[in-house]
């Protein structure tokens, strides 16, 4: 009677175990996700310690054979930075070989350095920054160097004391987007007969110190050096966003009664000042007193151009998750990868707006 009650304790014992187990089991497939999303915006350190944590959770359950990439992103300011961030995610997934931690720094390089920070703690294989301004990023990027983990930039350009803290950068000529916006202005005035004409101009620049504003203000400042007869009236900073865009423009419009030119660093800041334009009683577009010029070219840069209200875009191309893709498979394989990886733009005038917009991939 003994032995038989010996055995009862046993199996009911091993039956608890088994029961735990599988319990155990059930909760780590539920914590696999490959994708994940952060924000390091106003959190305390508990809830930075919490995300990090489910963060290398996931890590691990997402499989040794993907490859872990931490991204960290300017923010969601325009439609430009919309496609960007959906190009990325769109590449760096699970069916690719992916797991994708993405970081929304709401426009503040704090923000970034701490993700970044959070990325080589979590020790991702490949950390990707969008940098919101091009300085001060020396020490976080001596400790990814310190730690291994080769750093990709893509969009924005940084400004370090040493390039090999970075892999490469992939993004857009600024400066050579800032030359075709004078090439185009000045073949436009040309075939309006308007080459002798005073022509004033106002600038709405982007988030200073940020590279797309250094090399697209640079760009047009030393082209127009051949246009003695155009005047740069005022620049100041739209922030890349378009309430601030307007803002500058109704500004611009009270301080100035004889705008020819509005260049407008990007397209969303380009919406605003047509909206404070048209508030004003003025009017804009091929048809109107004032020339738009705008950066980005995208989709809704299109259906302004076909409205009448902006006269062209020069293009910066944001669709880098695949060159970015590329390189990681060149990397992993041993290759060596171009330190500097430029984007392929045109530019897109309103006369070819309807028949290009159906093309368009953002």
């Amino acid at each position: 009677m003994k032995k038989v009650l010996g055995l009862v304790v046993i199996l009911s014992m091993m039956t608890v175990m088994f029961a735990g187990c599988g319990e155990n089991d059930a909760v780590a497939d539920t914590g696999s996700n490959v994708a994940t999303e952060t924000s390091d915006t106003e959190s305390s350190d508990a809830a930075q310690e919490d995300t990090t944590e489910a963060n290398d959770t996931e890590s691990s359950d997402a499989g040794s054979d993907s490859l872990v990439v931490g991204f960290s992103q300017v923010g969601a300011e325009s439609d430009w930075r919309t496609a960007n961030t959906e190009s990325m995610k769109g590449t760096f997934t699970e069916a690719n070989g992916y797991e994708l931690i993405f970081s929304d720094a709401q426009q503040k390089q704090e923000n970034q350095i701490k993700a970044v920070r959070n990325f080589i703690q979590q020790e991702v294989d490949y950390i990707v920054i969008a940098p919101v301004t091009e300085t001060g990023w020396d020490t976080v990027l001596n400790e990814a160097y310190e730690a291994g983990i080769p750093v990709i930039i893509v969009d924005r350009m940084i400004d370090v004391s040493d390039d090999n803290l970075f892999e490469c950068w992939v993004g857009s000529n600024f400066k050579q987007e800032g030359y075709d916006a004078v090439s185009w202005l000045a073949g436009y005035l040309e075939e309006n007969g308007r080459t002798d004409e005073e022509i004033n101009i106002v600038t709405l620049q982007g988030t200073i110190g940020s590279s797309a504003q250094i090399g697209r203000t640079e760009g047009v400042e030393e082209k127009m050096a051949d246009y003695p007869n155009w005047t740069m009236l005022e620049r100041q900073s739209g922030e890349f966003t378009q309430s601030k865009g307007q803002e500058v423009m109704e500004s611009f419009l009270k301080s100035y009664d004889d705008i020819d030119v509005v260049i407008a660093e990007n397209d969303n800041m380009a919406f605003g000042a047509i909206d404070a334009i048209k508030a004003a009683g003025r009017t804009c577009g091929p048809d109107g007193e004032i020339t738009i010029i705008s950066f980005d070219a995208v989709q809704a840069a299109f259906a302004s151009m076909i409205d009448g209200d902006m006269n062209v875009s020069v293009e910066c191309n944001p669709l880098h998750g695949p060159r970015v893709d590329e390189i990681i498979q060149k990397l992993e394989a041993g290759s060596s990868v171009d330190k500097l990886q430029y984007v392929e733009e045109g530019v897109f005038p309103a006369e070819t707006a309807a028949e290009i917009m159906p093309t368009r991939a953002y």
